[in-house]
């Protein structure tokens, strides 16, 4: 007996018009296993067309929607159903949507609610086993709508119900995942340390190297430079469970470093997906990273495990340290500053930045306190100094410390380059070991297969000779690596260790010493630097706050921009005023503040002779003793627009050396005397000192500068 579909019944909705377009039948069925073990829907698919073509449709306007298996036979289309239906089909040719289950024909409940608007607007029927509806009409679209939220209502409690469940299995450790490198789980459901003693090698060098060295791409160079590789078992497919050893790369020791399994913590819920970054076409991607008081378990001391739960944290710790944010100190980077990272303003407690300059070719760093600059747009940074202040006390301090425990740090050192090189040979035997193995398995295999069968027998030997020629290259790398290697150190070696131990500055300061090992040493015994400019004097107080706790405080001078913001500029003018009172000159109170032991703004040994002159002739000094000034040759004496180069300074307050800078770029005009010592002669009128004043008057860089809208071209031609 036929079965009447409920569409069928007398008083149908479906119309000749409806019959004139396309008759679209969906189904969704997820993998071709399913079509093998799950024969229903397929009938069901079946059972739909004979239906939609018993009803009145030919069978040439009857179109079938798989949605996940793609073409399964001439009338199905490999796309998903809703967007087929609207971007290819188009539902103004669309008379009928027929389906199992009609609410299910989107993914997602607005799909839903759009595909019914549609239908309604087109004038297309919705029809699944109980019954037909059409959108158009109130009573249908409020069912429609209902069934709607009904299949997402179950849906979630699906989904929920399976969460649930999941979660309660995983507080019981008993849920499992994919296991990391270096485990295995046997077939009892226990995991083990993956039997392989090369690939346990592996991991423990990983972290041995990682607290070492202390930074992710410290340990890819070591494993890149020791050819050392990592053993990865096969998680799917033919070969699952199969041994496969792969370069290491950035990312996989990354993971590899922040996965609690190697501590023997079982952790589940360490990712969770956030929809917001999540892409639609991969639906893998969009997991952020959470705390471990985000974790949904935590269960120490569950698995085997390579390291201890202290050892995992300090690790974290580092890694997070080690990221470029200005809360973390981050790793050692290129540049000369020893402290950078280290150093906080002693003003606001905010850590200072590293801020480089070029001055004749060579970087020179000062640390800077600019966080209300960029955060809050203040006008001027909160603390601005040279490094080389700060560093070289911190040099000194921690050379004073590391001095009495030298010997020891260095025998210290020697045995861990022993232990080094212990697990080095390790592995290599390992590797060695390996290599003669699959040596000896394809000997075998050639001397087992039969003689006359050339077939097999050549792939054999070729399999043979493969095998060897690795072993070969192993065996010459192996011998590299025991040339370039250390040996062991002799007692006599031991001894000259200790001597050169002594003499630690030596060490210090020595070529094969490089900046990035200093950096390491000081960040391994202190923990903070607190600056504190005086003021805007010269006078910067530094503490040193030391690993154990303890602090180093003490002044020390950096280099200002003026004489002015000396903390002794007022004792200098007085002594100034107090030798040139006594008829010296700029030359002999040079001397005396030299010996007096005053210092220039910029740092250096004395105070020069031309900034004695400029600040006699700012303080209104006398002179001291006048000296003659040679007489220029008969009828070259300055007319009366024309200066001396000296004269002409003094009357504009600035230095001579300014003055010939001047002459350079051909802002003042001169001449020079025909006979020794060919001294130059300066021409400006009155004018002419009125614009070198003006010019006087401008900030330093004001020519050198240009405006980022100005080319090179436009800021020549402006230059006067």
């Amino acid at each position: 007996m036929t079965s009447v579909m409920p569409w069928e019944r007398p008083g149908s909705k479906i119309d000749d018009r409806h019959l004139q377009r396309l008759a679209v039948i969906y189904i969704r069925q997820s993998t071709r296993q399913q079509l093998v073990d799950h024969q229903e829907s397929t009938r069901l698919q079946y059972a739909l067309v004979d239906r939609a073509v018993g009803f009145g449709w030919q069978m040439d306007r009857v179109l079938v929607i798989d949605e996940d298996l793609g073409k399964s036979g001439s009338s199905a289309v490999a796309r998903t159903g809703f967007q087929r239906l609207v971007t290819e089909i188009g539902l103004d040719h669309v008379g009928l949507v027929l389906g199992i289950e009609m609410s299910r024909l989107a993914r997602s409940g607005r799909d839903w609610y759009q595909l019914i608007e549609l239908c309604a607007l087109s004038g297309a029927v919705l029809a699944d086993t109980d019954g037909v509806y059409d959108p158009a009409e109130y009573n249908d679209r409020l069912l429609l709508g209902l069934k709607g939220t009904m299949s997402e209502a179950e849906l979630h409690l699906i989904k929920q119900r399976m969460w649930s469940g999941r979660l309660n299995k995983a507080r019981r450790g008993e849920l499992a995942f994919a296991l990391p490198s270096g485990y295995v789980r046997r077939p009892s459901g226990e995991v083990a340390l993956d039997p392989d003693e090369q690939v346990q090698t592996v991991i423990r060098l990983i972290f041995a190297q990682f607290e070492r060295l202390g930074t992710l791409h410290g340990v890819l160079r070591y494993l890149v430079e020791n050819d050392i590789q990592l053993g990865i078992r096969l998680r799917e497919g033919p070969d699952k469970g199969t041994l496969e050893w792969r370069r290491p790369n950035r990312m996989t020791l990354q993971t590899l470093l922040h996965n609690p399994a190697y501590a023997g913590i079982y952790a589940y819920g360490r990712r969770r997906v956030d929809p917001r970054r999540q892409d639609p076409a991969r639906p893998s991607t969009g997991r952020v990273v959470r705390s471990r008081d985000g974790w949904h378990v935590m269960i120490p001391n569950v698995l085997p495990a390579y390291i201890t739960i202290p050892q995992f944290e300090a690790n974290e710790a580092r890694l997070a340290a080690n990221r470029a944010r200005a809360e973390a100190m981050g790793t050692v980077r290129g540049g000369p500053a020893l402290t950078a990272g280290l150093v906080h303003c002693g003003r606001c407690n905010r850590r200072m930045s590293v801020r480089y300059h070029t001055q004749h070719s060579k970087a020179l760093p000062e640390y800077v306190c600019a966080r209300d600059v960029t955060n809050y747009g203040a006008q001027k940074s909160c603390q601005l100094l040279n490094s080389a202040c700060v560093d070289a006390f911190v040099e000194q301090q921690v050379l004073a410390a590391l001095t009495p425990a030298a010997v020891e740090v260095s025998l210290r050192a020697a045995d861990q380059v022993l232990a080094e090189r212990a697990e080095l040979e390790r592995l290599w035997s390992q590797r060695l070991e390996r290599a003669a193995h699959v040596a000896d398995r394809a000997r075998r295999s050639h001397h087992l297969a039969e003689p006359e069968n050339r077939l097999v027998v050549r792939h054999l030997e070729k399999e043979w000779e493969d095998a060897l020629a690795a072993q070969q290259r192993l065996r010459e790398e192996y011998d590299r690596f025991t040339r370039s290697s250390p040996h062991t150190l002799t007692p006599a070696e031991r001894q000259t260790i200790t001597a050169l131990a002594c003499d630690i500055e030596g060490l210090w300061h020595a070529n094969s010493t490089t900046t990035a090992d200093r950096k390491e040493i000081i960040r391994a015994v202190v923990d903070k630097v607190i600056v504190t400019v005086l003021g805007t004097s010269e006078q910067v107080k530094v503490t040193i706050i030391w690993a154990g706790g303890t602090t180093t405080a003490q002044e020390v001078t950096r280099p200002v921009q003026r004489l002015e913001q000396l903390s002794y500029y007022p004792q200098l003018t007085d002594r100034i005023r107090e030798l040139a009172g006594q008829g010296i000159g700029a030359t002999g109170i040079a001397h005396r503040l030299e010996a007096e032991g005053f210092r220039p703004a910029k740092g250096g040994k004395r105070i020069s002779a031309a900034t004695v002159r400029d600040l006699m002739r700012r303080l209104a000094c006398p002179a001291g003793r006048v000296h003659r000034h040679r007489p220029a040759p008969p009828g070259e004496e300055p007319g009366p627009d024309e200066w001396w180069l000296k004269h002409l300074a003094a009357e504009l307050e600035m230095t001579t050396s300014t003055l010939y800078a001047w002459i350079d770029r051909g802002w003042i005009t001169t001449r020079r005397e025909s006979c020794w010592p060919h001294r130059l002669i300066a021409r400006a009128d009155q004018r002419e000192l009125a614009e070198l004043r003006e010019r006087r008057t401008r900030p330093p860089g004001w020519y050198s500068r240009r405006s980022w809208t100005e080319t090179a071209d436009t800021a020549e031609q402006q230059t006067p």
